[in-house]
């Protein structure tokens, strides 16, 4: 570059820090200033939770880059409690607060980026400011937390939210053996999935011995005598704790770029465009803090994860030192891939729910869709220690394209829906899932790999070898319930009303079924109920295979009013 250029970064996290890398190595010539809040750049604040419980022994491990290594390696100048207050957008400079010292200085750009991220939601709640509530964002809030633990010797934890954050601290404060609860205001955990799904985590955590108090908001905090926390719940019910963490959520970091004028989405983030700039074309925002566009859907959303801030961050710098790439440098969009652990369960999702789907349809959006559900093995069943894994699969109707997926399991789960979740960004349909390629060994997968059955089960269905039928449906329905499991299975339990002749006799018998009335077939999992549905089909009969069978029944029912 001729003319020496001046990029400043407000924010040095993931989308602010891989920014400032990237511009680096495009460009010698530019001068380059991190400003960043907090007294850490560039730390690993998903790692977190796992430094509170010990599992990430070292706090170093999750300094991903010093103020130091910016300067000696990339040529730098990172400045940490350094605070930036204001943008001068018509002078195209800022004010910042050096928080050490107090002094206030002004510092002029060519480019601006924005990457403050966001903060956790903290609602005005009676006690919400008292000693021994958390949130966690920062390595700050971390040692508080892990120092809280320490003097305090706790024995009792609350934890209010049970998203992302909330399973991932009752795991971190578990294996302490500190006794969690988790508040939940919605009737689920994980909000974000769909709620059938969430059952299978929720019956993982009883097992763990985690209490669980769904549907239940909080009020207010107070302290008892003895010191512990009481958490007030809309209920009138109380728990007792010695540490509560919060986690809520979070909101975007808008208040700089609202105060200078800069144009904010109805979502509540900065408004950018697939390029990452503002309503300022000499400014750009990535990361917590920005609504960018649902790849699914095309709609706005705020998508608070490390991935997609990381590659804006890149993208932007590509924009701005105007790189010779043979793809112009623009951000496509997220479609919210994400996985969470918590106590030896995974839990993964890409895509659209089917809740979100419906809210879409319901405004005139959206497109007809079909879902299904099944239980695989995570390897071939054969070799020892094969684990299931549940799966559910939404798709579109008029092409086959894949909209979104769920599944929860011990094994394999973030394997699979990282291949769903390549198909859905090249707008890959059910039919590329059926013929997918993918590694095989008997203890890693199986010929046909979970996916393939995906694609497979899903081009059945728009192919027409196979119409499914859902529980939630089943109240509304005339059907007659078939249930082909052995004699042994269905005295376990099983639907009521439901007839049981089980698959192996099925040919002999079927002149006791009606052919006046549409036939429902379920088993357990779903795979003999559609060999029965098959075998019906092509006799003559009406007939639905009830998708995901009674494992899936088991999940629907705890949120469905079904028989």
């Amino acid at each position: 570059m001729t003319i020496k250029k001046k990029l400043l970064i407000v924010g040095g996290v993931a989308g602010g820090a891989s920014c400032a890398a990237r511009a680096r190595r495009l460009c010698e010539d530019t001068e380059i200033i991190i400003f960043e809040r907090g007294p850490y750049v560039s730390f690993a604040n998903c790692g977190l939770p796992y430094h509170v419980g010990k599992v990430i022994p070292r706090e170093q491990s999750l300094i991903i880059a010093s103020p130091e290594l910016f300067k000696k390696r990339f040529n730098i100048d990172v400045r940490t409690e350094n605070n930036v207050r204001y943008i001068n957008r018509k002078n195209k400079e800022i004010e910042v607060e050096n928080l050490k010292s107090g002094k206030v200085y002004k510092e002029s750009y060519d480019t601006l980026v924005l990457s403050p991220g966001a903060s956790p939601l903290k609602p005005r709640l009676d006690g919400i400011d008292l000693p021994g509530i958390f949130t966690l964002r920062t390595i700050p809030d971390m040692r508080a937390i892990i120092d809280w633990i320490k003097t305090k010797k706790v024995k009792k934890a609350a934890v209010v939210g049970g998203g992302f954050i909330g399973l991932e601290m009752t795991e971190n404060l578990k294996i302490q053996d500190i006794d969690v609860t988790i508040i939940e205001m919605l009737p689920q955990v994980m909000p974000a999935l769909d709620p059938e799904i969430t059952t299978f985590i929720q019956g993982h955590l009883k097992i763990e011995d985690i209490s669980l108090y769904l549907g239940s908001p909080v009020v207010g905090f107070r302290y008892t005598n003895t010191s512990t926390i009481e958490v007030i719940l809309e209920s009138g019910q109380i728990v007792v704790a010695d540490i509560v963490i919060l986690a809520m959520g979070v909101r975007p970091e808008v208040e700089l770029a609202k105060a200078s004028g800069i144009a904010i989405g109805d979502l509540g983030g900065i408004l950018v465009d697939d390029q990452m700039q503002t309503s300022d074309k000499s400014i750009f925002a990535v990361g917590d803090a920005v609504e960018v566009k649902n790849f699914v859907t095309g709609t706005q959303g705020l998508i608070p994860l490390a991935g997609p801030a990381s590659r804006q961050g890149r993208i932007v710098a590509d924009i701005i030192m105007g790189s010779n790439t043979l793809k112009p440098p623009s951000f496509r969009g997220a479609q919210t891939t994400s996985v969470c652990g918590v106590l030896g369960l995974t839990i993964a999702s890409t895509g659209i729910t089917e809740k979100t789907l419906k809210q879409l349809l319901d405004h005139g959006n959206g497109e007809p869709y079909e879902k299904i559900y099944f239980h695989p093995g995570h390897h071939a069943s054969y070799y020892p220690g094969a684990k299931l894994i549940t799966i559910k699969l939404i798709f579109s109707t008029k092409t086959g394209r894949i909209l979104g997926a769920q599944a929860v399991g011990r094994e394999g789960v973030e394997k699979r829906i990282d291949a769903i979740a390549m198909t859905i960004q090249h707008n890959g349909t059910v039919f590329d899932l059926e013929e997918a390629e993918l590694c095989y060994a008997p203890q890693y997968g199986s010929p046909n790999d979970p996916i393939n059955i995906a694609g497979m089960i899903a081009s059945n269905v728009l192919r027409g070898y196979s119409r499914v039928a859902h529980w939630e449906d089943l109240a509304e329905s005339n059907a007659y319930i078939l249930d082909v499991r052995e004699p042994h299975e269905f005295k376990r339990g099983h639907i009521k009303n439901a007839v049981n002749i089980h698959l192996g006799v099925l040919r002999k018998r079927m002149s006791e079924l009606p052919r006046n009335r549409e036939i429902w077939t379920y088993c357990y999992e779903g795979q003999r109920s559609y060999f029965a549905a098959r075998m019906l089909d092509l006799h003559g009969f009406k007939v639905r295979n009830i998708s995901g069978g009674y494992l899936t029944y088991t999940a629907v029912k705890q949120f469905k009013d079904i028989p």
